[in-house]
């Protein structure tokens, strides 16, 4: 199938996005004998156990740090500890360490130039241009760290701030859009009178020929159905018919289901220079990226509404000039050349004052709507985050060797992982069979044979090997005594 349209290729990520007890329950109804779904059950449960185990320590390690650069109390436990600089850069560095470990484990990844000039390459909801205010945004902080933990294909503000995303979603907007239409007429009106008298050669330079083409993607269905592929759907590609013109028409745009931003401010009198900002987004549209851009600038008029501004007076100079010269003028062709000029400039402006209205509009949603934590909320989320995929994937892999009864390899134990989220979930993922694999064998749940494929043990002796976790004793206690589960 090919496509001539405005469309974003997107990555299948490594999230299973199906709840834990979903899978729990539907593997379980899968198992013919009920003494297996209850030995399953129970090998489920001490499964999370002791992953949640592992990872406590850890997170404990990374909360307790994140405590010393809150923003909120994080100066104030800095000064009782009485800490030398030294002592807070290392500690700051461990803290910066855990946190991209945990990003990694959370399947979040850091937004690079190309992701961020193919989002920003389009406009949705935001109107204007939207930049950070580089004056208050510290850049040691990031400078440091990444001197000693140096990573390919970083963005070009990686000194200033860290912009991570996961997954993809879709947005849609169903309206007349009739200002929007009308803004579309007038700007084709005017890119083809200035074509037609050559200043968006001079304004705007020659346009590169690779810009404007079409690109032609040829689109396997298997990877549209999987939804790997996006149209974008805007008003200014839009095809103005009277229809479209006359009706409520539906726009789209790919969103990043879930971003996160860390950054520091620069330090003054209210602000101190070791506070670390943690925010969590979610449903983003790619093309409103900079609404969640730390420390923005006030916006204001765009190149392009300079240019109509100064375009059009120049116009209107010209043509009262070339009429006054005239030896009979018509006062009455002059003051209405004037006054279209003079109406053109005040629409673009209104529309400025438009644009600002509905930019404001989407910062009060992104704080209301669109932000799910910050600081402490965040980290909390994201330990949880990698706790329940590191669940999800061992119990999916287990599952998967048990009923194969015969060795598999890792490949095919991938695939096998992927076809079954697919046809008892309906979810298309990419399934990390390494990791799984490796917490596997951490449980002594599998052994490798000279090929390299793996095989399970069975349930029960699965479940002995575990062997009865801390959480249960705690349970059997709380029930006042009795045999574990």
């Amino acid at each position: 199938m090919v496509k001539k349209k405005d469309i974003i290729r997107l990555e299948r990520e490594s999230v299973i996005p199906i709840v834990k007890q979903k899978i729990i329950t539907t593997l379980a109804e899968l198992l013919e004998h009920k003494s297996d779904r209850s030995e399953f059950l129970k090998l489920c449960q001490r499964i999370e156990y002791t992953i949640r185990a592992w990872y406590v320590l850890q997170f404990e390690d990374l909360m307790q740090l994140y405590s010393l650069f809150d923003p909120i109390h994080g100066a104030q436990k800095l000064e009782q500890q009485n800490l030398s600089s030294e002592e807070i850069d290392t500690l700051e560095h461990n803290f910066l360490t855990y946190l991209f470990q945990v990003m990694d484990k959370s399947n979040f990844k850091i937004t690079t130039d190309d992701e961020i000039d193919i989002a920003l390459s389009a406009q949705y909801r935001l109107n204007l241009p939207i930049v950070v205010d580089e004056s208050k945004v510290d850049k040691r902080l990031f400078e440091r760290y990444f001197e000693k933990h140096s990573r390919d294909n970083l963005p070009h503000f990686a000194d200033k701030y860290i912009i991570f995303r996961r997954g993809f979603g879709i947005d849609h907007m169903t309206a007349f859009f009739v200002n929007a239409k009308v803004n579309t007429i007038i700007a084709r009106v005017w890119r083809c009178f200035m074509t037609m008298t050559g200043l968006r050669r001079i304004f705007l330079g020659k346009r590169k020929q690779d810009a404007v083409q079409q690109i032609e993607l040829k689109i396997d269905d298997a990877d549209h159905q999987a939804g790997l592929y996006v149209e974008r759907i805007r008003i200014e590609k839009l095809k103005l018919s009277i229809s479209n013109l006359v009706s409520r028409i539906t726009i789209q745009e790919p969103t990043f289901d879930r971003i996160i931003v860390v950054y520091r401010r620069t330090a003054d009198k209210k602000e101190s220079e070791r506070n670390i900002y943690v925010k969590h987004f979610k449903n983003i549209p790619m093309a409103d990226l900079e609404i969640v851009l730390p420390e923005k600038k006030n916006p204001g008029l765009t190149p392009m509404d300079w240019v109509k501004f100064l375009v059009s007076a120049a116009i209107g100079l010209v043509t009262v000039i070339s009429s006054l010269s005239i030896p009979k003028a018509n006062i009455k062709v002059i003051f209405g050349i004037l006054t279209a000029v003079v109406g053109y400039c005040v629409k673009t402006y209104f529309s400025f004052q438009k644009n600002l209205i509905n930019y404001q509009n989407l910062i009060t949603q992104s704080v209301y709507n669109k932000q799910l934590d910050s600081g402490r909320g965040t980290l909390l989320h994201l330990c949880d985050e990698v706790i329940q995929q590191e669940i999800k994937e061992v119990i999916v892999s287990f599952f998967v060797l048990m009923r194969q009864q015969k060795a598999v390899s890792k490949e095919n134990l991938d695939l096998l992982c992927e076809e079954l989220i697919k046809q008892k979930f309906g979810e298309n993922c990419n399934f990390d069979v390494d990791d799984a694999v490796q917490k596997l064998d951490k449980l002594g749940l599998v052994s490798q044979d000279n090929t390299g494929a793996y095989t399970c043990i069975n349930l029960k002796d699965a479940n002995k090997i575990i062997g009865i976790t801390t959480e249960e004793l705690v349970l059997k206690a709380r029930d006042g005594g009795g045999s574990p589960p």
